[in-house]
């Protein structure tokens, strides 16, 4: 039942290091989980225990009372084992005092199993340890699954922008193939967000020109922007394309995107992508610090990151997702209102309001007809 073996969950069978310095205990627990249907490996003493645990064996039952290194000692020298340090240990024990059974769990035994031997309770007992095995096992593929997945798609998007920038000695060529890569790298994984971006570049562009910026920083944000989201490269199908309302659990994941694409843009040398970093990692920020990753408030959140905050939640208002339906400019900018000054730099929504036909503008050049709810 380890990591790299199948499982039978009707059998709930696995590979079990029985450890006891007596033989004839350890000849009688063998034959016992042998019936079973467990293959049995035994152990004469602390020693040879560590010696053949490998992440192979699915469960220990060791005992307490050992000469040399006793049952407690080798279980804490388990725990400290990266390859095996999360299996699980029952103790086999005459010794049944309080403390004597906390003791045991503070060195990290799982359970226990009292001497003399009762055949039903040692059946239910492995059963049960072998059951969370399972579940373990099954957490850590996943974990490793996200994990690879995570890595290929980094390296890959790394080795674009990298490419990118070495091949283009003029910054506006430089600029144009890496939006357009990058567009394609974060719309290809959810259909129902094809032209968020556009959209969403064009609105914090408007916001920067209504309070003023230079053209350099104007044109910035319009370049630097629409990698604001890149980071939900990394995020599972089953969570970034779930049609219903996410768990705590998966809405925790989905957060990680903002971390993860500022990593995979921190690297780059470039103000374009630097930019993009910084957008990545700040546009989920919240004026009045409730927003994430970091909680920072006011104006410790940097101004492109507050721009692209008002740009990005009234784009994502003013778009059907399988979720939930349009709504129409007003009474997203209603709902926004609403927040303004909690959700979003009392400033920077006012400069994104104050020229409103501008906002109808690009809301109408960039939906489709089906899509608008303005005209």
């Amino acid at each position: 039942m380890s990591a790299n073996q199948s499982f039978d969950p009707e059998a709930l069978t696995g590979r079990i290091l029985v450890v006891d310095d007596e033989p004839m205990n350890r000849q009688l627990m063998k034959e016992l989980l042998t019936s079973f249907g467990h293959e049995v490996v035994c152990a004469d003493g602390a020693l040879q225990a560590l010696a053949l645990l490998d992440d192979s064996c699915d469960l220990v039952l060791l005992d307490v009372v050992m000469p040399g290194m006793d049952g407690l000692s080798l279980a804490r020298e388990i725990r400290k084992r990266s390859d095996v340090g999360d299996i699980p240990l029952v103790m086999v024990t005459s010794l049944t005092s309080r403390q004597c059974r906390l003791e045991a769990v503070e060195a990290g035994a799982n359970d226990f199993i009292a001497k003399p031997i009762d055949v039903m309770e040692l059946r239910i007992r492995v059963r049960s340890m072998l059951r969370m095995k399972q579940a373990q096992d099954g957490v850590k593929q996943y974990q490793a699954h996200l994990e690879d997945m995570v890595r290929i798609k980094t390296r890959a998007l790394t080795y674009t922008v990298e490419n990118l920038t070495l091949a283009r000695r003029s910054m506006c060529q430089a600029h144009r193939e890496t939006i357009r890569c990058l567009a394609v790298a974060a719309e290809y994984r959810d259909a129902n967000v094809a032209g968020h971006i556009m959209r969403m570049s064009k609105y914090a562009a408007l916001i920067a020109e209504n309070l003023g910026l230079s053209d350099e920083d104007v044109t910035l944000i319009l370049e630097a922007s629409p990698m604001h989201d890149i980071g939900k490269i990394g995020i599972a199908d089953s969570i970034l394309l779930k049609p219903g309302k996410l768990t705590p659990g998966e809405w925790n994941a989905m957060k990680e995107h903002s971390l993860i694409g500022a990593n995979i843009l921190d690297s780059a040398s470039s103000t374009l992508i630097q930019t993009g970093s910084l957008i990545a990692m700040t546009h989920h920020e919240k004026w009045d610090g409730s927003g994430y990753p970091r909680g920072i408030s006011g104006r410790h959140i940097p101004l492109f990151g507050r721009i692209c905050a008002v740009a990005d939640v009234f784009d994502a208002l003013t778009t059907a997702r399988p979720y939930k339906k349009t709504l129409p400019m007003e009474e997203a900018l209603s709902i926004m209102n609403m927040v303004r000054g909690k959700h979003f730099d009392p400033k920077v929504f006012d400069a994104f309001v104050m020229k409103p036909e501008k906002v109808a503008r690009i809301y109408r050049q960039h939906h489709s007809p089906a899509q608008r709810t303005v005209h």
